[in-house]
C-alpha cells in the first residue's frame, strides 16, 4: 500500500486521563503499509516527505477510529417488522423478522457505520439455524463481507444450549402451551440443531480459516447466563484459557436477568459465572445494566471489560447502566450500539452523546462522564474488548492507521468561539455529515460521502429486491408463532420479579 500523509488542523492522537488528552496542531501523521510511521507538525513532515500523496487540507479534525463494540445486524428489527418492546417480550417479536441476505446485509449495517467513523466492529452473530456446516457458512458469509468492504471486524457465534425463547427450560414452556401451539414451537425450536461440542467446532474451524488476517478476529461469545448450561459454561471457560480467547457475553440486561441469576445459584450472574473461572481479563459483558456494587467490585478485581449499550437501554426499557461507577472502578468500557442506536442506525457520533448525557446524575461533582472518558471508550476501549488492543485505539507510531476525519467548518459554522476545547466540539457538534474520511490500516474507506471499495446504491438495491419477495414459508409460520405466543409469556414474567429488590424500574442497585 502506498504511504499517505495525513494533515490535520487538529490530530487527537489519544486520550490521557478524564480530563487530558493529547493533541497536535497543524499536524500529520505518515503511514506506510497500514502502519504509522511518523507524527510531527505538517510543515516539517512536508519538507522531509515532498513527494508523498496527502490526504486533508489541513481544515480537519483527525481523531483514531472508532470501535462499535457490540452489534449485530444490518437492517434493524424495526425495518424487519419487530417493534422495539421489553426485552423479554422483544424475543418472541423479533421472529416476525425477515430472513435477508447475509452479505447483503452485513454490507448495509457497515456503510452506516464507516460513514460515521467506526473503523472496527464487534460482531456478534445470533441464532442460525441448520448444523454445523450452515452455521460456519453464514459465520464466514458475515466475515467476509467486513473483508469486502474493508472494515475491520472482530466476529463471534453467540453460543446458546437452553431456554431458548423464555427464562425456563424448553421444555417447560411447551408444556406451559396449549396442545395447538406445542407442534409449531417444537418444530422452530427443531430448526437448531447445534449440539454442544458442535459450537467450539464451529469456533475453531473459524479460527482456523481466518487466521493471520490483519483486519479479522474470531472471540467467543457465551449469549447470556439464561441461555447457556452449566457444561457450556465450563467448556466455554476451558476453550478461552487455554487459547487466550477474548469472550463476549450478554449479562443483566435487565432486572428479569437479574432475578433469573438469583433463582438459578442463589446469588449474582457475576459470583455464578466466578465458579466456572469466566471473569478474567478476557471476558467483556455487554450491558451490565443491573450490576450491583458487588458485582463491579468482582469484575475490577478480574480486569474483565463492560460495554455499555446506551441507546439499546432506553429502547428496549432495560435501564440505566452504572457507568459512573464502573469508571470510578476502573474498569475497562466501551461503546456498543447493538440492534440500532436511539435514531434506528449506527451512528457512532450520536452513540457518543447519548453516553455522555445520559448519566450526568444531578449536583456538581466530578462523577459524570468527560468528553475524554467518551472518546477513550469509543476508541482505546473498544479496542481492549475486541482480539485488536495494542493494534488500534490511538494514533501512535507503531499503531495501525485506522481514523476518522471530521470536518472543522463543519463544526465551526456560523461561529465557535475559541475557548471552546476542539475535542468538546468535536464530540458535541459533529454529525454524520462531517466526516470526511474514514481509514482503516492506511486505506481510504470512505471519502466525501463515497466507499472506495463498493458502489452502496448497487448493494441497497440488491437488499430491496431480495425482501421485495414474497414472504418464504418459515417466514410465514414464524409471524403467526410469534402473534401466538406473546401472550403466553407475557403471563409468564408476570409477577416474575416478586422482591423490591428485583423490581424492574427499581434503580437502587444500579446506580448512573
Amino acid at each position: 500500500m502506498p504511504a499517505t500523509m495525513v494533515r490535520a488542523r487538529h490530530l487527537i492522537t489519544r486520550t490521557l486521563g478524564r480530563h487530558r488528552h493529547e493533541q497536535l496542531d497543524d499536524a500529520a501523521l505518515v503511514q506506510e503499509d497500514g502502519v504509522i510511521t511518523e507524527i510531527g507538525a505538517f510543515a516539517d513532515l512536508r519538507q522531509r516527505f515532498p513527494d508523498m500523496a496527502v490526504l486533508g487540507d489541513g481544515g480537519q479534525v483527525v481523531l483514531p477510529g472508532f470501535v462499535n463494540a457490540h452489534h449485530h445486524v444490518g437492517l434493524t428489527p424495526v425495518q424487519l417488522g419487530s417493534p422495539d418492546m421489553p426485552l423479554e417480550l422483544w424475543f418472541i417479536t423479533r421472529l416476525v423478522c425477515r430472513s435477508p441476505d447475509l452479505r447483503l446485509d452485513t454490507l448495509y449495517s457497515a456503510f452506516e457505520m464507516l460513514a460515521t467513523g467506526i473503523t472496527t466492529v464487534q460482531h456478534i452473530h445470533g441464532w442460525i439455524p441448520g448444523g454445523p456446516v450452515e452455521v460456519e457458512r453464514a459465520a464466514d458469509t458475515v466475515i467476509r463481507a467486513y473483508e469486502e468492504i474493508g472494515q475491520r471486524v472482530s466476529y463471534c457465534f453467540a453460543l446458546r444450549d437452553q431456554n431458548r425463547l423464555t427464562y425456563q427450560s424448553d421444555q417447560a414452556l411447551l408444556d406451559s402451551l396449549p396442545e395447538g401451539l406445542r407442534g409449531p414451537l417444537s418444530s422452530h425450536l427443531g430448526r437448531f440443531r447445534l449440539r454442544l461440542e458442535d459450537n467450539f467446532d464451529v469456533f475453531a474451524a473459524l479460527r482456523a480459516t481466518h487466521a493471520g488476517k490483519e483486519r479479522v478476529r474470531v472471540q467467543l461469545a457465551p449469549a447470556n447466563l439464561h441461555w447457556c448450561s452449566d457444561a457450556m459454561l465450563a467448556r466455554i471457560a476451558e476453550v478461552s484459557a487455554a487459547g487466550n480467547v477474548p469472550m463476549h457475553m450478554h449479562l443483566l440486561e435487565t432486572a428479569y436477568q437479574k432475578e433469573y441469576a438469583r433463582r438459578r445459584g442463589g446469588g449474582s450472574a457475576v459470583e455464578y459465572l466466578d465458579r466456572f473461572g469466566l471473569l478474567t481479563h478476557h471476558l467483556t459483558i455487554g450491558h451490565g445494566t443491573w450490576l450491583s456494587e458487588a458485582d463491579i467490585d468482582r469484575l475490577a478485581e478480574a480486569g474483565a471489560c463492560v460495554c455499555h449499550n446506551c441507546s439499546s437501554n432506553f429502547r428496549l426499557r432495560s435501564g440505566i447502566a452504572p457507568l459512573n461507577r464502573l469508571e470510578a472502578r476502573g474498569i475497562a468500557t466501551a461503546i456498543g450500539i447493538d440492534e440500532a442506536g436511539i435514531n434506528d442506525d449506527r451512528d457512532m457520533l450520536q452513540e457518543m452523546r447519548m453516553v455522555l448525557r445520559a448519566h450526568r446524575t444531578p449536583g456538581m461533582g466530578d462523577e459524570v462522564p468527560t468528553m475524554q472518558q467518551v472518546l477513550r471508550m469509543a476508541t482505546a476501549g473498544g479496542a481492549r474488548t475486541t482480539g485488536f488492543d495494542g493494534c488500534i485505539g490511538t494514533l501512535e507510531v507503531g499503531r495501525a492507521a485506522d481514523l476518522v476525519m471530521i470536518d472543522w467548518h463543519h463544526l465551526a459554522w456560523p461561529f465557535l468561539d475559541v475557548e471552546t476545547p476542539v475535542l468538546d466540539a468535536a464530540i458535541q457538534r459533529a454529525k454524520s455529515g462531517s466526516v470526511r474520511a474514514t481509514m482503516v490500516a492506511g486505506e481510504v474507506l470512505y471519502q466525501d460521502g463515497h466507499f472506495t471499495r463498493l458502489d452502496r446504491d448497487s448493494v441497497l438495491r440488491a437488499l430491496h429486491e431480495d425482501l421485495s419477495r414474497a414472504l418464504a414459508n418459515d417466514e410465514v409460520e414464524r409471524r403467526g408463532l410469534a402473534k401466538a405466543l406473546l401472550p403466553h409469556v407475557r403471563r409468564f414474567y408476570e409477577g416474575y420479579c416478586d422482591s423490591a429488590a428485583h423490581r424492574p424500574f427499581d434503580h437502587r442497585n444500579s446506580a448512573v
